[in-house]
């Protein structure tokens, strides 16, 4: 394992990353990394939380890839994400353990040494007892170097940012006190805006077409039908979402109109 991390990704030609321009689109993706979630003993509760919370900042989350915990596989899918995205975000494999390889694969990714990082040091060395900062722990203040913190309120671990990259944890509850931290410094784009409508008991056939017809009319949105069942009772949420609220609206009016024609009644927002 230590030799492949001496040796140069073969993605390493996208190392000098840059920003792209700021009148580029601002596009966010995410890089869920372990073992647990692909063999389903952890489910993922962090895309959720991470694609509301980028979507607000009008950096949304196009792209959302699980993979293991191997070395070659996280080199090339951070290499491949950044020179995709404005801004990538990984969760998991930060910790301790020898499985915990996210933060030396992001150095290789980037071309970088991996080392202890003085802040980070001083940081989780302050918080053990004396002879409890031990080589385990050391890890999880070894980063790329040129590393930025990303502090958080519940662990004493941060996280950290390399060029357009976050590395986060994936414990939930550290992940989002690291993602309050970490959205202070971000770009803001334009927020997306999303309304919904559906009804009951209707399907999707018999709104598909008028559906359709409506996306082609808005082709800058995302005009999404989503089945649902309630108490044995079938029924179609209608979502429109874009950074143009009018657009949104009018687009949700017409979504309206077509589940009235279908001969149900349309009830705002999504179902309870």
């Amino acid at each position: 394992m230590r030799d492949f991390f001496s040796k140069k990704s073969h993605l390493a030609f996208l190392k000098e990353f840059t920003e792209p321009a700021m009148s580029a689109p601002l596009t966010a993706g995410l890089i869920v990394i372990g073992n647990e979630v692909l063999s389903g003993r952890t489910q993922d509760a962090n895309i959720r939380f991470l694609a509301q919370g980028l979507g607000a900042l009008g950096l949304p989350l196009r792209e959302v890839r699980i993979i293991p915990d191997v070395a070659p596989t996280i080199i090339a899918t951070v290499n491949d994400m950044r020179a995709r995205h404005t801004h990538v975000f990984t969760t998991g494999g930060i910790g301790p353990t020898h499985d915990d390889i996210t933060s030396e694969c992001v150095a290789a990714a980037f071309g970088v040494p991996w080392e202890p990082h003085p802040e980070a040091m001083a940081m989780l060395g302050a918080h053990y007892a004396e002879g409890a900062f031990n080589a385990a722990r050391r890890r999880m203040a070894t980063m790329p170097r040129g590393a930025t913190l990303i502090e958080n309120e519940v662990s004493p671990a941060p996280g950290f940012t390399i060029g357009n990259v976050h590395v986060m944890a994936g414990v939930p509850r550290i992940m989002q006190s690291m993602f309050r931290t970490l959205e202070q410094r971000l770009p803001r784009g334009l927020p997306v805006v999303s309304r919904a409508v559906h009804a009951m008991p209707m399907l999707e056939g018999s709104i598909a077409e008028g559906l359709a017809a409506i996306q082609s009319r808005f082709p800058a949105l995302d005009l999404g039908s989503y089945p649902f069942e309630r108490d044995g009772r079938y029924g179609v949420s209608l979502v429109a979402k874009g950074t143009d609220e009018a657009a949104v609206e009018a687009a949700i009016g017409e979504a309206r109109a077509v589940i009235l024609a279908a001969g149900y009644t349309p009830i705002d927002g999504e179902p309870v």
